[in-house]
């Protein structure tokens, strides 16, 4: 897959943030493939299919990405197949998902998200969420666990809302609830389909890397007028560190 870096529609800085959770607040569920197989059980490199990080070895994943199916059914044929592994028909997303986070659903969360985050705030702009599945995918409670959801002054999800992005309506919402004009907005998502419903939608957008976290944020920072951050010190625990480990390794290696 081709990765262009920038999307603008020609704006200036923007004044408010939206962010999309899994993969650009949230570590992916692939970067967390040890604390899943951990919690299941299942021994260390059970789980081989890698998305972004190893796209020739993971041809579902190629699917979603060409709009064969989408990434909803990409998660729910995961889900029943990591849930066969073990003896279990899970049925919902949620079954895997919530075995993936670990003990402590912060040591998840991007350090550089974090410290984007607390930057903005500090410099009083508005930030917000607009995902389509993060409740649908985590369960409503865990919201409660993550302080950094805590600090958005807005949270727009489709789980509720039923309307998905790339719906040009879903951009307009967040940005309504932002109180901030709709081109005055920088929309940031992993999914490229995601990133061109925005700009048709007026919103400026900025595709997020998975692979290059630290990079991507700092492109955030620019296009929202503001020196780059220093990421915080992570809090993942060892299982989430070896998936990190596994997933850049299976991503430099697909490159080559």
């Amino acid at each position: 897959m081709t990765r262009s870096t920038s999307h603008a529609n020609g704006h200036a800085s923007a004044r408010a943030l939206v962010l999309d959770y899994g993969g650009v607040i949230c570590l992916t569920a692939f970067e967390r493939h040890a604390t899943t197989e951990r919690s299941l059980g299942l021994p260390p490199g059970t789980l081989r299919w890698r998305g972004p990080f190893d796209l020739e070895g993971d041809p579902l994943w190629r699917d979603m990405l060409a709009d064969r199916i989408s990434e909803r059914e990409y998660w729910r044929r995961r889900a029943l197949e990591v849930g066969r592994l073990v003896g279990e028909e899970w049925t919902e997303t949620r079954m895997l998902m919530q075995r993936s986070l670990g003990d402590d659903p912060v040591a998840n969360i991007r350090p550089e998200a974090q410290a984007t985050v607390n930057a903005l705030c500090a410099s009083g702009r508005r930030v917000g969420v607009l995902t389509n599945e993060m409740d649908l995918f985590n369960g409503a409670a865990f919201r409660a666990r993550l302080p950094i959801l805590a600090k958005m002054n807005t949270i727009v999800d489709a789980t509720y809302t039923g309307i998905l992005k790339p719906d040009a309506r879903a951009y307009q919402a967040v940005a309504d609830a932002l109180e901030t004009p709709i081109g005055h907005c920088l929309m940031v998502d992993d999914q490229p389909r995601n990133v061109d419903g925005a700009l048709r939608a007026g919103m400026q957008a900025e595709w997020f890397d998975v692979t290059q976290p630290a990079a991507s944020y700092a492109k955030v920072m620019e296009r929202m007028g503001l020196p780059a951050t220093q990421p915080l010190r992570s809090r993942a625990d060892p299982a989430v560190a070896a998936g990190l480990a596994n997933g850049r390794l299976a991503s430099s290696n697909s490159e080559q």
